[in-house]
């Protein structure tokens, strides 16, 4: 499959464009005021909402972090916003920093008209001149190569791969020549079987949605051959209910979410955040009522959506090592973009927990589905 204009617009404005931003700061503001984040979000083409006031004041009201955004103002005029996530310890003497931390979504640097690489490498510098024990950034996958350019010795580039897919064209374009034809006609079955669905905001379908998401740990765990205790106590400590009440009742119209059912039962569900561009950011489902292809449906009806509402790019989040998984996001017609998550950290505790997850991975034998 050929990039999509994404890609191509992207690489060919990164490259006109580096050598005309001095990225020297000249003012640091923290936490970043609300209404200029809002704004400089708004004025980026590739904000996703993971990167949003909102979302900030979301994960901060149901995981216990502190906001320690950033508002950089430029010697030529221009302000940026790093979207920055606190966890302390110890009273405050240990904190832990991301943009975002593990669980919250993409963060990395929103400018107006998108970050140029001598911007983004003013950051890295700011951040590494902090006294903070760990600090790291999960940058938007479209600009890695630019993440990749700015990027210090001193950072630790752990690899990625991300799916997202090109909304050029609308609607029409998006299912006609980018969907395959199996996920055409799945979707078309579903309706055919008398599938419903129905998009609730403001957190309104969350029960129903997180329902699912517990129903659907017993087959993560046979999947990866995972200890049933242990799927259910990571899905506590990464998604909590909490999590999602506070992302609906925050984001209000920007959270939606999208609900299938077979005969009055919920079948599948999709959170999608919705802004400048859209993010699939959960999904979950019934593996009774996989035949009736409900799934298909769900992202059928959310991509046309996120079409009609503007957005230039749906997200589809990270595949990890799934063969499977990269390969159902790549039949909507998504793309693989490689990126890396940049870590700064005074001791080696990135490598450290890397070690001890592959032991404990070896000693339950944990396979990626």
């Amino acid at each position: 499959m050929k990039q999509g204009m994404i890609s191509r617009d992207l690489e060919a404005l990164m490259s006109q464009r580096d050598n005309r931003a001095s990225g020297k700061i000249v003012n640091t503001i923290s936490p970043a005021p609300r209404d200029t984040w809002e704004e400089v979000l708004q004025s980026d083409p590739l904000a996703l909402e993971t990167q949003s006031p909102a979302w900030a004041d979301a994960m901060c009201a149901a995981g216990g972090f502190e906001d320690a955004s950033r508002l950089y103002e430029t010697a030529d005029g221009r302000r940026l916003v790093l979207p920055l996530l606190r966890r302390s310890f110890a009273g405050g003497a240990v904190a832990f920093e991301a943009s975002n931390l593990p669980n919250c979504g993409v963060g990395g640097l929103l400018a107006p008209g998108g970050a140029y690489v001598e911007e983004i490498a003013a950051v890295f510098d700011d951040l590494a001149q902090r006294r903070v024990l760990f600090q790291s950034v999960w940058p938007n996958p479209l600009l890695a190569s630019a993440w990749a350019a700015a990027a210090p010795a001193c950072a630790t580039a752990i690899p990625g791969r991300a799916h997202l897919l090109d909304l050029e064209g609308g609607w029409e374009e998006v299912w006609s020549k980018r969907f395959r034809g199996t996920k055409r006609t799945a979707a078309r079955r579903a309706e055919r079987l008398g599938v419903t669905v129905e998009c609730g905001t403001s957190g309104r379908l969350v029960p129903e949605f997180y329902q699912l998401l517990e129903q659907e740990v017993a087959r993560w765990a046979r999947l990866q051959h995972e200890p049933y205790w242990l799927a259910v106590r990571r899905l506590k400590h990464r998604d909590p209910r909490e999590k999602f009440e506070a992302v609906g009742r925050l984001l209000g119209e920007r959270c939606r979410v999208w609900l299938a059912r077979v005969e009055g039962r919920p079948a599948a569900a999709i959170v999608v955040l919705q802004g400048v561009n859209a993010y699939d950011f959960r999904g979950a489902m019934d593996e009774e009522l996989m035949q009736y292809r409900a799934n298909d449906l769900l992202y059928r009806l959310a991509i046309e959506d996120a079409c009609k509402a503007g957005c230039r790019y749906y997200y589809l989040g990270d595949a990890g090592r799934s063969v499977s998984l990269a390969q159902f996001k790549e039949r909507f017609g998504a793309q693989a973009y490689p990126y890396s998550v940049y870590h700064l950290e005074r001791l080696p505790l990135s490598r450290t927990e890397r070690e001890i997850k592959k032991v404990i991975k070896w000693v339950i034998r944990f396979k990626d589905f």
